[in-house]
């Protein structure tokens, strides 16, 4: 029986082209082909290569050579074409071990030697000898060859690992990238994913059945064999994906819907193939597929029987989790932002047939996050995670983390040793209205209609039982707004009431309320635009698609929407008649007419109060809810 591989990584050995039958890669030869490029080079110049002399040389006439010779003052002489260079006898070492040689030189008349001139006497010791420049001329003319060699070895080289490469990504291209989970590094268990105990409950039957298989085989339970996480982004998909292959032991592998996707219609099945074939090596094992929706698109005819990667790639999954049987321990999670534009293939019992939605996490759960996002962090222990969990509805745990990460790198920027209170407040605001903008100067009128504007906004949210507190208001620009009125919901809602869109819609009115009662009918600007136009939408879907209006019905007009083509176009159809049409564009103008009456009378009844709120608001630029609260202390409202 063949031995079980640790780890993927293990396994990966056997079948991965770009290592060799011993793990060593083609780039493990470069070496070698250096150090045989230098021997070469080196060799070539040895010949040219000299121990260190000194010579002082002395240039005479032939008559003086020939007396210097029939004396014996020389102890060799030696011809080298036309020239004849003497050595004399007493050439002596000097200092440092290098050689003090005295030379003698003169020209030679018509290349004679020196036997030709009768200098030749057998009786002196003096070594007469003529140069050889057969091996000059061999060296001289092999260094050209050698060169041109040594290019060539290196051209051919380069171009042969080329050609490896290019074959080795030709034959790897149709493998997976899927990658192995390092949970050496990352150990992340259900206790530490904050929240979502309904979801880590879900999870926990797949860790059980990855753990004991048996106990579900033997009763002849089927375990789902595919998982899929859907809902918003940041709410800790892949996290309790990788919690349930470290509750479980196995191995994970991990790759994005978007690296099956290639330009040729064959590789991403390809990779589909090679990704299942390599997990049930190891089984039992978890894969997981982020972005599921990439490749997991409805299908559509094709035009003029051209077929698409991606559909291509869908079927080659749903045929590999057919073949799944109940003795594959191999679990696949999918995770998505967009449940609703999947194949209705890919969702059908056998495949994906457990879904778990991860929700967005309600004010205990945020809690609880916060202090999982700071435990690697020094924080103050007077920091209420509670309140800063009651003003971050709708927060995701990702939101979370990164409102803590900007406290810190605000803390560290004052050189402060411990996160605090105000500076998680300056996080927070900083991620939600933007950094401030004090370079941006608006003159004195704008700067007073934009006061008197967000005032109005305020005014009527404090006024208006079923609107939202007022959290701060703020003439400073921020972000891409110039000014803010900031409402902060007290508690997680689900539903929205009608009477709360209709206290919305006079407080979206506000600002064009204000500007007809304090300032000139010519005056009205173009800053409500933003405001007219959510407030359109709003009461247009109280009239066509939440049935909030007896007179108009109970019906949807808004009309259908769906996906057009296989180009995923999407498209929306009304259903309305044109006698219909009509009567919800009056009942739309009629409820905003409404809205917009109820900010003027109120704002005018409390007059004097928005004056005041407005000019503070003008020196301060910006006031708090508590100070907010207090213009309200002792007075009447009605």
């Amino acid at each position: 029986m063949a031995k079980k591989p640790k780890s993927f990584k293990d396994f990966q050995k056997g079948f991965d082209l770009k290592k060799g039958k011993k793990g060593k890669k083609p780039n493990d030869y470069k070496p070698f082909i250096i150090l045989i490029i230098i021997s070469v080079l080196i060799a070539s110049l040895v010949p040219y290569i000299k121990p260190g002399v000194q010579y002082s040389n002395t240039d005479i006439g032939l008559n003086t050579l020939e007396k210097n010779y029939e004396w014996g003052l020389y102890k060799e002489i030696l011809i080298d074409g036309n020239k004849a260079i003497a050595t004399l006898s007493w050439a002596t070492v000097q200092e440092n071990g290098v050689d003090k040689i005295q030379t003698h030189t003169t020209i030679l008349p018509n290349n004679d030697s020196l036997k030709d001139l009768g200098l030749k006497n057998p009786e002196l010791e003096t070594t007469i000898s003529v140069k050889d420049k057969t091996s000059e001329q061999f060296w001289a003319s092999m260094i050209p060859t050698i060169i041109a060699f040594v290019l060539f070895f290196v051209i051919a080289i380069f171009l042969i690992s080329r050609m490896w490469g290019m074959a080795n990504n030709a034959m790897t291209f149709s493998k997976s990238r899927a990658r192995l989970f390092d949970k050496s590094n990352n150990k992340i268990l259900f206790k530490d994913v904050a929240g979502a105990e309904e979801e880590k409950e879900e999870l926990s039957e797949v860790v059980d059945f990855l753990k004991n298989p048996k106990k579900y085989k033997d009763i002849g339970a089927k375990i789902p064999r595919g998982t899929l996480l859907v809902w918003p982004p940041g709410t800790g998909k892949t996290m309790l994906a990788r919690a349930v292959a470290w509750e479980s032991d196995v191995p994970f592998l991990s790759i994005s819907g978007s690296e099956f996707v290639e330009m040729f219609v064959w590789v991403g099945a390809s990779r589909v193939r090679d990704l299942f074939t390599n997990a049930k090596k190891i089984a039992p094992a978890i894969i997981f597929i982020d972005e599921i929706d990439a490749i997991g698109k409805k299908r559509w005819p094709g035009l003029g029987g051209w077929h698409d990667e991606r559909e291509q790639t869908l079927n080659q999954i749903l045929t590999e989790m057919d073949w799944f049987d109940n003795d594959t321990n191999v679990i696949v999670i999918g995770a998505t932002n967009r449940a609703d534009v999947l194949d209705r293939a890919l969702l059908r019992p056998g495949r994906f047939d457990r879904k778990i939605t991860v929700n967005l996490p309600n004010q205990p759960d945020r809690e609880e996050i916060l202090k999982v996002h700071v435990r690697d962090k020094k924080v103050k222990k007077d920091v209420d995670f509670k309140a800063l969990a009651s003003s971050t509805i709708g927060f995701s745990g990702a939101d979370l983390g990164n409102i803590m990460n900007e406290a810190a790198i605000i803390t560290a920027r004052y050189s402060e040793k411990e996160i605090s209170s105000p500076r998680i407040q300056e996080a927070f605001e900083r991620i939600v209205m933007g950094l401030q903008k004090k370079s941006l100067v608006m003159n004195e009128q704008e700067r007073k209609i934009t006061s008197y504007h967000e005032v109005g906004h305020a005014l009527l949210g404090k006024l208006l039982p079923n609107s939202d507190p007022v959290h701060k208001i703020s003439i400073t620009p921020r972000g891409g707004a110039l000014w803010v009125t900031w409402f902060m919901p007290e508690k997680d809602a689900v539903l929205t009431s009608k009477a709360k869109f209709l206290d919305e819609l006079s407080v979206l009115y506000g600002w064009r309320a204000a500007e007809e009662i304090f300032f000139w009918k010519d005056m009205i600007t173009t800053w409500a635009s933003n405001d007219i136009e959510r407030a359109t939408a709003i009461a247009r879907n109280m009239v066509m698609r939440y049935g909030m209006f007896d007179d108009i019905g109970r019906e949807n007009f808004a009309g259908e929407r769906g996906m057009g083509n296989h180009l995923g176009a999407e498209w929306e159809r009304a259903i309305v008649s044109e006698e219909t049409q009509k009567r919800i564009d009056i009942r739309v103008r009629e409820v905003l007419d409404e809205a917009y009456r109820l900010a003027i009378s109120l704002i005018k009844k409390h007059k004097d109060l928005h004056i005041k709120i407005s000019e503070d608001l003008l020196e301060k630029e910006e006031i708090t809810r508590e100070e907010f609260e207090e213009y309200f202390s002792g007075v009447k409202l009605a």
